[in-house]
């Protein structure tokens, strides 16, 4: 399937599920969600998959069993790509990131390592430095509030070592090309820009995507 934009449809799904986040509307609209949403996500995964690895298409029900919040639709849908590229649309629009968003316990321990490592410590300061300089988002999605357990409050990257994740982040909104094929030059733009720090993550913490 050719990516050829996205559907502006969408946008309007997803804003109509906001209001009735409940089954009767999905099963009115399982097929509107199927060739409005899902296919235009899974044309632009295979369109990106040579540059940025296999793309995912998150699953649109949530996982109520322990949230308060019991609605059983995700208001928004989501694409992972093995590389560490995201992309997201919503009633909102159309967002992108890259990164990692929460590292789990063995990669905390991995990236702590290489952030008390100066080389690797010093690599990661330099690329978010680079993203910053070009006007790239960075975004802490979580953070201590002092250095972890047996790092010194004083630690030259004291400040990296809190964190638990990192992401490059863009906020789109619905932009005229939204529904055109350069949305997927855009979006590629946008996680080539971003690999600086991606790259460090695989290299260093995950290994995705090598």
């Amino acid at each position: 399937m050719t990516f050829t934009g996205f559907d502006p449809d969408a946008i309007a799904f997803y804003r109509e599920l906001t209001l009735r986040n409940d089954k009767a509307f999905w099963l009115e609209n399982r097929e509107r969600y199927e060739h409005r949403v899902a296919a235009p996500m899974h044309a632009l995964a295979e369109a990106l998959e040579p540059a940025f690895g296999a793309g995912r298409l998150f699953r649109p029900y949530r996982d109520v069993r322990f949230s308060p919040d019991k609605s059983p639709y995700k208001l928004h849908a989501a694409l992972t790509f093995e590389r560490g590229g995201y992309v997201q649309v919503s009633a909102e629009g159309l967002a992108g990131g890259a990164g990692v968003y929460q590292l789990d316990k063995e990669q905390l321990d991995r990236y702590r390592r290489a952030v008390d490592a100066p080389r690797t410590g010093q690599e990661l300061e330099a690329a978010l430095a680079t993203l910053r300089g070009s006007g790239i988002g960075i975004e802490i999605p979580e953070q201590l509030k002092t250095s972890p357990r047996g790092y010194p409050g004083d630690h030259p990257r004291a400040e990296l070592l809190r964190y638990k994740g990192i992401i490059t982040w863009a906020d789109w909104g619905i932009p005229e090309w939204f529904a055109t094929p350069e949305a997927a030059d855009r979006i590629a733009r946008f996680l080539h820009d971003s690999e600086p720090v991606t790259a460090w993550f695989r290299a260093h913490v995950t290994g995705a995507g090598d």
